[in-house]
């Protein structure tokens, strides 16, 4: 696959990621089992983001330094910045299901750390391959960009309308499967995934809910991969944006989980930019909308649903009172 990136950038990114993940194992192992508080998660977010834009700037010299053009460095690390906010954006939607999850499981806030740990891991490992294989399709078949759009659009759409309402987890078909496949008990046993009942060795809740946040991500994934090859082609940039978004997704859950309900209507946000993105894919050949346009118009709808999010939902509490 075609990739601007050099070979010791590849390279770097892998040890890097590596090595976050090593650091972030060592800290967790450190702390043990804890509630994470909204400073832990506000000063981890910081962290995430500051790492990811530091990668950002070195690959922006990288090609600068390669390729001796300016302009062409600006661009794709434009691409870089846009595509990291695409997915982190998508995430939120994410993230409200994996509170759903917790929620209706009831799994204690000391256990979720843990749980979104090796969520992360899987998704990873996960979205590579997505990836991987979604920038060979598009090389050899351009035609799979349109089916892309469209189904952007019509996931956009679709979830606008299912926007405000409460997800029924129980009706959930991967929930009944591993059901199914999985004798689970009762309650919990720390963090064991499995425990003793009855002089059989059954799965603890904690698996199940590891299992459904493993499921949960695969089917966003399909959503946030296709956006991201919105904005680039290069394989090395999809990657890349995509993994340092995931990376911060622990820290970014535990803060959202505090704020949960002053921006309950960013899922309508979420949805006009699926509905933009697809759109912009399915114009391809035919608008050239400018990396820089596509960033302004994500921030700004972003901003927008929040900003409204606030202003309405003291009024929507006080009227419920």
């Amino acid at each position: 696959m075609n990739t601007i990136a050099p070979n010791w950038l590849w390279i770097f990114f892998g040890l890097s990621v590596l090595g976050a993940l090593f650091v972030d194992f060592v800290v967790l192992r450190k702390q043990g089992s804890h509630e994470v508080t909204v400073p832990e998660a506000i000063r981890w977010s910081v962290i995430w983001v500051a790492l990811s834009l530091a990668f950002n700037a070195l690959f922006w010299w990288a090609i600068k330094d390669s390729t001796g053009d300016v302009a062409l460095a600006n661009t794709k690390a434009l691409e870089f910045l846009t595509g990291y906010l695409i997915e982190k954006s998508l995430a939120v939607d994410n993230i409200f299901v994996f509170l759903m999850i917790f929620t209706y499981f009831a799994v204690p806030p000391a256990f979720q750390k843990r749980v979104l740990m090796i969520g992360i891991i899987g998704a990873i490992v996960l979205r590579t391959a997505m990836i991987l294989v979604g920038g060979w399709l598009i090389q050899e078949f351009h035609w799979v960009l349109y089916v892309f759009g469209a189904f952007l659009l019509l996931t956009g759409i679709k979830m606008w309308w299912a926007a405000g309402q409460e997800p029924d987890l129980e009706s959930n078909p991967a929930l009944k499967l591993l059901r199914k496949l999985l004798p689970v008990a009762k309650s919990f046993d720390g963090e064991k995934f499995f425990t003793v009942e009855n002089g059989k060795r059954i799965a603890t809740p904690l698996l199940l809910v590891i299992a459904l946040v493993a499921m949960t991500d695969v089917i966003f994934a399909v959503d946030s991969i296709p956006a991201i090859f919105a904005i680039t082609s290069d394989p090395f940039i999809v990657l890349t944006s995509n993994i340092f978004a995931i990376l911060g997704l622990r820290a970014m859950y535990f803060l959202l989980a505090a704020l949960a309900s002053k921006f309950h209507l960013l899922s309508y946000g979420l949805a006009v930019i699926l509905a933009f993105i697809g759109t912009k894919m399915l114009l391809i050949d035919v608008i050239k909308i400018p990396v820089l346009l596509s960033l302004g118009v994500v921030v700004g709808i972003l901003a927008l649903t929040m900003l409204i999010s606030v202003k309405t939902a003291p009024r929507i509490a006080n009227d419920a009172g």
